[in-house]
């Protein structure tokens, strides 16, 4: 008897309990289980009627880790009448890949059946590996799925980029990973209601794994299977279990509250008021928390021209550089590229001369009276323009240092007004010679 009970407790089931991890159980097996991805598997989305039409064509997905890249090719291939072969950039060689396409069409001609062929991290494939799938996808042998975290328009080869349908995938919300970690909780096949989570502990779980469902669902079944469960049999994880999961303190930062905006304001504050030290501690906050590298990009742009302006104009093309090189690098590397651009801008001269100039002549227009354009400056590239008085226009070029005085806007009104800082010290020097110039003519 002793035996059968023992027998009976053994076979309870366990948190985390299966022969494959988390992630790989709670894999969508058709199109309503996969989460997020709405702007490509809508209803009525191009790629969701291709896919339940059964007419889908050679196509490369490209997106983030943990964005579902694989599960979308594996429900493709459950939803859709077609054989499935999968291999991956890291493991095949051009032997290898002949092989796979060969039997495709073998098949093929046997079966009169298509062959989808699924290819993850296919940015690896050099470009004699990637030609080697052209023929076969021009022919219809086989049905291309590429997955890839690296831009195809820089990493795929044109050829293969035209015969194919490119489409990106997002990383996925915080609401959409909470969806994802309360399936797994509930699920037969995930932890099957043996395992509660608080929300606090969810909203963390789902901050730091940013966007990334498999990283969010391993930390999760590691939290499980390392956290002893009470009397009931059910393990209770708090944010403690979470954060030891993940090897990441929480951070106090809502990504749409005040925490957000009030740190992007510390951290743009800081740089215009030139302390680089200040401005790094509130980068590496916002990029610890999981703030959208892009998001800051852009107000290092904007900064760029509004703090420092023509007192160092090389910061506009730098924090431009930056934006492009943090979107091509991607994370965690772009934290470096963020990281350049907010010390050189911090330590830049500052002038906001640029942005002052341009919000008082938006409010002359608005407030005033509209100033029509002088004559002289006026279209006169067609027939009857010097009949209308619109000629006597003075080529710049032709004057002594590249310098003509006329009038080129009826008001004496001064909008930009150069600071001694940086480059605009040498600029404000060539506009005193030019009003000199104005001067000795009148």
């Amino acid at each position: 008897m002793n035996l059968f009970k023992e027998s009976d407790n053994s076979n309870k089931p366990k948190p985390g309990a299966g022969t494959a991890p988390l992630a790989a159980r709670m894999r969508p097996r058709s199109l309503d289980d996969i989460i997020g991805q709405d702007h490509i598997l809508g209803r009525g989305k191009l790629l969701r009627r291709a896919i339940e039409a059964d007419r889908i064509s050679s196509i490369i997905l490209y997106g983030p880790p943990g964005c579902g890249k694989t599960s979308l090719a594996e429900v493709i291939a459950l939803a859709t009448d077609r054989r499935f072969e999968r291999t991956s950039g890291v493991l095949a060689n051009v032997a290898i890949l002949r092989k796979i396409l060969q039997a495709a069409e073998t098949w093929k001609k046997i079966h009169k059946q298509d062959t989808i062929l699924f290819i993850d991290e296919i940015h690896r494939f050099n470009k004699s590996q990637q030609d080697v799938l052209l023929p076969y996808v021009e022919n219809g042998d086989i049905i291309l799925i590429g997955a890839t975290t690296h831009n195809p328009f820089f990493f795929i080869n044109t050829p293969l980029n035209s015969r194919s349908q490119i489409f990106q995938l997002n990383p996925l919300s915080q609401e959409s990973i909470k969806e994802v970690l309360r399936r797994a909780l509930e699920h037969p096949a995930g932890l099957n209601e043996l395992v509660t989570v608080d929300e606090e502990a969810l909203d963390h779980l789902a901050n730091v794994c940013e966007g990334d469902a498999r990283r969010s669902l391993n930390a999760l079944e590691i939290a499980a299977l390392t956290t002893p469960p009470d009397e009931d049999g059910i393990v209770r994880l708090t944010k403690h279990e979470i954060e030891e999961s993940v090897q990441k303190k929480a951070v106090s930062y809502d990504h749409d509250e005040d925490e957000h905006y009030d740190t992007i304001s510390a951290f743009i504050k800081s740089v215009r008021g030139s302390d680089p030290d200040a401005a790094v501690y509130w980068l590496a906050k916002m990029i610890y928390a999981g703030e959208d590298p892009r998001f800051i990009a852009r107000r290092l742009v904007i900064l760029a021209s509004e703090d420092i302006g023509n007192a160092d104009p090389r910061g506009l093309t730098l924090a431009t550089s930056a934006m492009q090189a943090v979107e091509f690098v991607g994370m965690p590397e772009g934290r470096i590229i963020l990281a350049q651009a907010t010390t050189y801008l911090a330590c830049a001269p500052k002038s906001n001369a640029s942005y002052l100039a341009i919000d008082t002549a938006l409010a002359d227009v608005e407030n005033g009276r509209t100033l029509p354009v002088p004559k002289h400056l006026r279209d006169g590239h067609y027939k009857g323009a010097k009949e209308l008085g619109h000629s006597g226009y003075q080529y710049a070029h032709n004057g002594k240092g590249h310098f003509v005085d006329q009038e080129y806007v009826p008001t004496d009104k001064v909008y930009y007004t150069p600071t001694d800082q940086g480059y605009e010290e040498t600029i404000g020097k060539r506009l005193a010679f030019w009003k000199s110039l104005r001067k000795k003519r009148t």
